[in-house]
Parts: C-alpha cells; structure tokens; sequence
C-alpha cells in the first residue's frame, strides 16, 4: 500500500478545510469591505494599510482597477512572498487559499457598497454620521472575528501584516508573537492617525479589534490559550502515534473503566493550542470517526512547550 495516497476519509477532510478557510476569507473581506473601509475606521491589517494609502494618495484608476484594489493587491501578494522567502513553503500554503480570495473579494465588496446597493439597510451614503459608523465598527469587528475564526478552524491562515510579525520573531526568536502582532496593528493605527487626523475614527477603530479579537476567543477559543484534550478509543494507540508526530505534543495515556460496560479503556490525555484544533479533530477523525473526546480548557499549563508565567515582582 502506497503511504503517499491519501484516503477519502483524509480528502474530505482536506476539502472540508479548503471550504472553511475560502468561507471564513469571504467574511472576513466581505466585513472590511462593507464595514470598516467606506468610513476609514483602521484597525491594522492589510485594510487599514489600504485606507492609510487611500487617504495620503490622490485616487487613481488604472484600467478597471482602482487604487484601493491596487493598494491590497500589491500588499497582500508582497507579504505572501515575503513569508514564502523568508518563512518557507509550509507557512505559506497556509496563507496561499486567503491570498488569492482576499483581494478580489474585498474590491467586490467596496463596489457594492459604492453602488448603493446596502443603503437600504446601512446607510453608508451618509457619510461619517454617527450612528453609521458606530454600527460600522462594530459589525466590521464582528465579521471579522467570525472570518479569521472560522479560517483558523480550517487549519489555515489569514496571513497579512501578521507575516510581518513572523518573519520579525524569526529574526529576533525572544520576541512572543502575539506581542509583535500587536506593536505592528499598533504601528499600522498610528500611521492611520497621523494620515487622517480623526481621534474618533481611530479609537472606533480600536472598539473595532477588541470586538474581533472577543469575537475569535468566543468562537476560537483563543490562539495562545492552552486546552486538554481526553480521547476515548479502541485504537489509542494509533491516535498516541498520530499525535506526537503531526502535533508534535508529547501524551499521556490513562487507565479507565466503562462506567457501563464495566470493560477497560485507555484515555490519551494532549494538552495543544486552539491553532492546533483542526489537526487534532482530523487525526482523530481519519483513525477512529466513533472516539470520544472531550476538550476543556486549561486554567494553567507549565513545562515544557508551554511559556511559563512571568515572575511576580512583588513575590521575589
């Protein structure tokens, strides 16, 4: 037997995967470019990189293409390549699906909105009153969140101006992702306020990412919050064997007993991040589809392959 083939249970996972980082790229463009772009509220990323040109550049077409489109297509696919060369190829094919759909998805949507075709029932042609840009916020923050949830649940990456923050954690390997990512939507907000001189568009804008970062803890459950995860299965040890190779998580395995069967069972315990979620249901999908598994959330986890908790000053 060939180890190279994958089985159908592995391409429809694949194609499950593919499906739900396309939907969640959809959202995530859709949500921009409905509600965050037409009003200029930043939040970071690769559209508050764009309404930041699109403000301290004089509009332009070039052919069918107008500024904005040019603008996230050029930062979008200058950052995949970025990744690609400095990252590798397995970083980028996590990016490469929301890549290709991003920036068209987002042009579509600035059209739609530029064609009134939303007036109805957001009214985006009043510009700057408040009540539509306040909804704009916090809508664009919401279909945000749901976006990049749902891109993460798929295994994938939204990619962006987070590549920036990767490739700086590569070259400097002290710095804690989550921190640079922050510094660079920080840095990417300050360029906005200093291009458009709206303190209110900006700390709309600021409400905007706390909605979408609530968002994805809600429905993600957080990328560096730690979980634990108790398999119940007759093929334990395949899962044990799967795990530690694909999710390169040491396991532990637990004697049980079935409360009605009375029969003995073997529990593999993994503690893993939320970005390993979907690696984690495929493998034990693929090996054994009637496992039993529960996943809780831990308060604390130390050791190794888990940051521990800075000191406490006031302990030492």
């Amino acid at each position: 037997m060939n180890k190279n083939k994958y089985s159908k249970k592995e391409i429809l996972i694949i194609i499950k995967n593919i499906c739900l980082v396309i939907l969640g790229t959809v959202i995530l463009a859709f949500g921009t470019g409905v509600f965050l772009f037409p009003f200029d509220i930043i939040t970071g990323g690769i559209a508050g990189i764009a309404i930041t040109l699109n403000n301290l550049i004089p509009e332009f077409e070039f052919l069918a293409f107008k500024s904005y489109d040019i603008y996230v297509f050029v930062v979008t696919w200058g950052l995949f390549l970025l990744g690609l060369f400095v990252l590798g190829k397995s970083f980028s094919l996590k990016t490469l699906i929301s890549t290709i759909v991003y920036s068209p998805v987002f042009s579509i949507s600035v059209r739609l909105v530029e064609s009134g075709v939303f007036n109805n029932f957001f009214d985006i042609s009043a510009q700057y009153s408040e009540i539509s840009v306040l909804l704009g916020s916090v809508f664009g923050g919401a279909f945000v969140g749901v976006g990049c949830a749902i891109a993460f649940l798929g295994g994938g990456s939204t990619g962006g101006t987070d590549i920036i923050a990767f490739v700086i954690c590569k070259w400097f390997k002290r710095l804690r992702s989550s921190v640079v990512i922050f510094i660079v939507d920080v840095a990417v907000v300050l360029a906005g306020i200093f291009v458009l001189k709206d303190l209110t568009l900006s700390l709309l804008g600021i409400a905007s990412a706390f909605i979408c970062a609530i968002v994805i803890d809600k429905l993600f459950l957080g990328e560096s919050q730690a979980f634990i995860a108790q398999i119940v299965s007759d093929k334990f040890e395949e899962i044990n064997q799967a795990i530690i190779s694909k999710l390169d998580r040491t396991t532990t395995i637990l004697e049980a007993t079935g409360g009605f069967s009375k029969k003995g069972k073997k529990v593999v315990m993994v503690s893993f991040t939320m970005r390993q979620y979907s690696t984690l249901i495929n493998i034990v999908n693929i090996i054994d589809k009637t496992a039993f598994v529960s996943i809780h959330r831990a308060h604390e986890i130390n050791g190794e392959g888990w940051t521990r908790p800075s000191p406490d000053p006031e302990k030492e």
